[in-house]
């Protein structure tokens, strides 16, 4: 768990190559293993998020999960940030579900390869080293946010629940406290998912599954061309919500990039992340895909709980999420949701900086850097937007550093 303020520039390594990451991957039996099972485990952490973000956003499961499939295959190559997870998220769901709404999944495909473009240019202008205004404070209401939020959304799986439920849960907490002490070969998440799905099978309980979220049929949606005109009408049409799936995203992607920062000490590209993201959502939009940015609480679990630190689990997440899809979508239908609840609830919190909001790191920390926290956390929980916090927490951080500027920087340096 974070017991400090989250770093935002490393003291670590310098940024690995592409083929640098690789053959890190590769470098020993031990280290493949473990990049190829904790790829495993985020896809089993992928699958009912995926889905709950392609019903938001108006499309179908299969959709949403195949659009993963290609985003985690082309970020393993053009991201910035080795094994950050990218995917069918939240925050651009919410913000393309209007537009489908109202004109349909022909007008999304159109959105999402403009915004790909729109994120390339913003790369290359180098709107990345915005990055600057993200300071410690600002990360650490971040962090607490996605905590607090990550966490939520796992009560409906569990509130009001009927009592094997409640069981399934109760192991799968223990087992993801436990057997990290025990062994690292396998991931703790693996171990639970395993474990508690084998439950359910041999005891019998009907419990809420993956299957009852949908989605997984055994085939892949249909590539095919969108059906719009090809006008400046549709063109301005667009706009707005490319420009808004182009920020989100960016702001989500650099944000998780930076929280893998500082928990491995090592360094990322965020301007590669800016057009790598362009350019992985420009391919899931022309296979008629959703699009997507970083999913901060599955890289959490490929980072954090599953160890992995290469590009490889990225490819090998989609690589076991394709497989799911194709072949095995019966055998992951049966995962409980409860299971997935667990792993995520661990998740959230080893997500909250503790620190930050205990007594002595409140006594510690500088006003300003107090209000700021505050500001991000507040903001990102009334809106339910990583980026609104993230964007009003910089600017009020921006603004009292010409107001009242600190005298020292504190624990948050």
């Amino acid at each position: 768990m974070l017991n400090h303020m989250p770093r935002t520039v490393p003291q670590g390594p310098p940024y690995q190559s592409v083929v640098g990451s690789f053959r890190e991957a590769f470098s020993s039996r031990q280290r493949f293993r473990t990049e190829v099972l904790a790829g495993l485990a985020t896809s089993f952490a992928l699958i009912p998020e995926v889905i709950s973000f392609a019903i938001l956003a108006g499309v179908s499961p299969a959709v949403g999960l195949f659009s993963t499939v290609v985003l985690c295959f082309v970020i393993a190559f053009t991201g910035g940030r080795p094994a950050m997870i990218t995917g069918a998220a939240g925050a651009t769901a919410l913000v393309i579900a209007p537009l489908v709404a109202s004109h349909g999944t022909d007008y999304l495909i159109v959105t999402v390869v403009l915004a790909g473009i729109i994120q390339v240019i913003f790369g290359l202008l180098g709107v990345a080293k915005l990055q600057r205004f993200i300071t410690p404070e600002v990360m650490a209401g971040f962090v607490n946010a996605l905590g607090i939020m990550i966490l939520t959304a796992q009560l409906e799986h569990i509130i009001g629940a009927d009592w094997p439920v409640w069981v399934l849960f109760a192991i799968g907490i223990a087992a993801l406290l436990i057997f990290p002490k025990i062994t690292a070969a396998i991931p703790a998440p693996l171990i639970a998912i395993a474990i508690l799905t084998l439950m359910v099978v041999i005891l019998g309980w009907r419990v809420p599954d993956v299957g009852d979220m949908g989605g997984l049929t055994g085939g892949l949606p249909e590539v095919r061309m969108p059906d719009v005109p090809w006008t400046w009408e549709t063109f301005f049409l667009v706009l707005p919500y490319a420009l808004g799936f182009a920020a989100v995203g960016l702001v989500e992607s650099v944000m998780t990039g930076q929280l893998v920062d500082g928990m491995t000490m090592t360094s990322s590209n965020k301007t590669r992340e800016s057009w790598g993201q362009g350019v992985a959502n420009i391919a899931a939009g022309a296979l008629a895909g959703t699009g997507g940015c970083g999913m901060i609480g599955q890289t959490m679990v490929n980072v954090e709980e599953s160890h992995a630190r290469t590009r490889f689990s990225s490819i090998a997440a989609g690589g076991f999420l394709l497989l799911f899809i194709l072949s095995l979508h019966q055998v992951v239908s049966a995962i409980p949701m409860a299971a997935l609840a667990a792993v995520m609830v661990i998740v959230s919190l080893k997500t909250i900086s503790w620190y930050t909001v205990s007594p002595k790191g409140l006594l510690r920390l500088p006003w300003q850097h107090s209000l700021v926290m505050m500001c991000v956390f507040t903001a990102t929980l009334a809106t339910n937007n990583l980026a609104v916090g993230v964007v009003l927490g910089a600017a009020v951080g921006v603004a009292l550093t010409k107001i009242a500027p600190t005298e020292s920087g504190g624990e948050a340096a």
